[in-house]
């Protein structure tokens, strides 16, 4: 039987299971600093996935050509090739995203995302199978930065994509527009990412037999209270 991944599996699994962000904790940096809205994740997101299609590619046709010793610095070149494509792109015609972005964008070059997928899967895999890793990956990092950017936008202006969405007499919830508010819309996504994924697998073995009928029904069913405790 082959051990080669399947393509469905291989664009499936960044959006939970090995997601970037949920799963995987890569990022944080950007994830943190420019999830202030929604607009802002979404253009990271989307300017992330753009370098990684295209340094994916790039080092999956050339990884015969690059010498052992030199793969890291030539990936790194590669990577800020097309960072600097897209530097330059976003600021002739997306300039109000690209200052609201900063540094953060010639900042993906030291992406771990990045240069972690170049180095763990485009160098060892086809270019097709590095195409798709890139679109899982790349979808499952944007969706992340734009749930977290959604969420402190809501709870902290009351809009979504600059649109009001709650009453204007809500003031906000001024801790979710600064860093600590951050950390703690990060913390709650990563907690329920895990637990639907750990639910997810437990579902997976039961229909497949790896775990008997009686596990997977005290795993799903809720908590009873011993007969006879007292309150």
């Amino acid at each position: 039987m082959s051990t080669t991944p399947s393509l469905r599996h291989e664009l499936t699994k960044g959006f939970l299971k090995e997601n970037p962000i949920f799963a995987l904790l890569l990022g944080m940096c950007p994830t943190l600093a420019v999830t202030t809205s929604a607009i802002n994740g979404l253009g990271m997101g989307l300017a992330t996935m753009a370098v990684l299609l295209a340094a994916n590619t790039v080092v999956s046709a050339v990884k015969n050509l690059i010498p052992e010793k030199v793969r890291i610095p030539s990936y790194i070149v590669i990577i800020a090739s097309f960072v600097t494509v897209i530097d330059l792109s976003m600021g002739a015609y997306l300039p109000d995203l690209h200052a609201a972005l900063g540094i953060f964008i010639p900042l993906i070059v030291v992406n771990c995302i990045i240069l972690g997928r170049a180095e763990a899967f485009a160098s060892r895999n086809t270019i097709l199978y590095s195409l798709v890793d890139a679109v899982s990956m790349g979808l499952g990092f944007t969706f992340a930065l734009t749930t977290l950017g959604s969420i402190r936008e809501i709870l902290g202006f009351g809009t979504l994509f600059g649109s009001q969405i709650i009453s204007e007499s809500f003031p906000g919830i001024s801790v979710f527009i600064l860093p600590p508010g951050a950390f703690l819309a990060l913390g709650f996504l990563v907690a329920g990412a895990r637990l639907l994924t750990a639910r997810l697998e437990r579902a997976a073995k039961a229909r497949k037999g790896f775990i008997t009928a009686a596990e997977a029904a005290k795993a799903a069913a809720p908590s009873r209270r011993p007969q006879g405790a007292e309150a």
